[in-house]
């Protein structure tokens, strides 16, 4: 598995403290479509998890290009954008045991804790088709960062 660059300190702390977010995917006719999910960071990007059967997966496999906007609870202390392509494990690129590995990487970080029954979850998220997503951004832009900045001057 290749080793990619971790987000900066304060990016992945940011994505820690407020770990829902609005993924924007685009429609096959160019609309974009919004959908509510949950983040962590991961691998140098930002971790999500989807599954097969929603159109945000259908339009990620034939349009990889993806926005995600991650807000301070009280959307007025500060967001991130992270711009960039969706990188998908799922059943039809993953051998079975990456797959299940990714998705238990998924509950772990988006739960914060760990199951208590691994071959329970295993079997609910084949059966749920839950895919594993990373967005490296090639862009994030918003006004955390000022805050962000701002902070590591004092």
């Amino acid at each position: 598995m290749p080793k990619h660059e971790a987000l900066p300190p304060q990016i992945e702390q940011f994505i820690h403290d407020n770990p829902q977010g609005v993924l924007t995917s685009f429609r096959r006719n160019g609309m974009p479509q919004l959908s509510i999910v949950t983040v962590y960071p991961r691998d140098g990007g930002v971790g999500i998890s989807i599954t097969e059967t929603r159109m945000k997966f259908k339009n990620l496999l034939r349009d990889p290009r993806c926005s995600l906007l991650i807000s301070h609870a009280d959307w007025w202390s500060g967001f991130l954008v992270f711009e960039g392509r969706a990188e998908l494990t799922h059943s039809g690129n993953a051998d079975p045991e990456t797959l299940r590995v990714a998705r238990r990487h998924i509950f772990s970080a988006t739960t914060r804790r760990r199951s208590r029954n691994w071959e329970e979850y295993d079997r609910i998220t084949a059966v749920d088709k839950c895919v594993a997503m990373v967005l490296r951004p090639d862009h994030v832009y918003g006004t955390a960062l000022a805050k962000m900045r701002e902070a590591a001057a004092k």
